[in-house]
C-alpha cells in the first residue's frame, strides 16, 4: 500500500511540474540570418549553422519539392515575400506554451517593429492557419484573417 501511494505521489509531482512549465509570453530579440521558405528561417546565435525558428500557427506552402511533399501553389511568393520582410533585419521573437518543436526548430511570434509577422503572412494570403497545441494563443485570430484573405481573393486565394 505504501509503494502505491509513494507511487501515485511521485506521479502528481512529475505531472505539476510538466504542466507548469511554460514558455508563454518569454521574448527573445535576434537577427534574421536567411529565410528557408514562407513559414521558417534561420537566426543568428552564433554557431556557423545559425538557428531554425518556425512561425506558430501558420503554414506556408512548400517552395521545394521533397519525399513526402510537392512545390505548393505560391510557395515561392511566400518565400520571397517573407525574405524581403525579414533578411537582415532584427525582430522579437515571443514564445507560447512549447519553445520547439519535434525538428528542434524554436516555435515563435514574430515581430518586426510593431508588425505581427504571423498575421502578416496569413492575412496577405501567403499562408494558412495551422493551429498545434499547445501552441493556440492566436488560433481564432489567424482563422479569421484567413476568412478575410480568402475573401478578399489575396495571395494564394486568387
Amino acid at each position: 500500500m505504501l509503494k502505491r501511494f509513494n507511487f501515485l505521489v511521485s506521479t502528481i509531482i512529475i505531472c505539476f511540474l510538466f504542466l507548469g512549465f511554460s514558455y508563454k509570453g518569454e521574448e527573445r530579440y535576434v537577427k534574421v540570418r536567411r529565410v528557408i521558405d514562407g513559414d521558417t528561417f534561420v537566426i543568428e546565435n552564433g554557431s556557423k549553422k545559425g538557428e531554425r525558428v518556425r512561425l506558430i500557427g501558420i503554414d506556408a506552402p512548400e517552395t521545394r519539392r521533397t519525399a513526402r511533399k510537392e512545390i505548393g501553389y505560391y510557395g515561392v511568393e511566400a518565400k520571397e515575400h517573407l525574405q524581403a520582410m525579414l533578411t537582415g533585419k532584427n525582430v522579437k521573437l515571443v514564445f507560447d506554451v512549447g519553445k520547439k518543436d519535434r525538428y528542434g526548430r524554436l516555435l515563435a511570434y514574430v515581430y518586426l517593429r510593431e508588425k505581427f509577422v504571423n498575421a502578416e503572412l496569413v492575412e496577405q494570403g501567403y499562408a494558412v492557419t495551422y493551429t498545434l497545441t499547445p501552441n493556440v494563443q492566436y488560433a481564432d485570430f489567424f482563422v479569421k484573417l484567413e476568412r478575410q484573405a480568402r475573401q478578399a481573393k489575396r495571395g494564394l486565394w486568387k
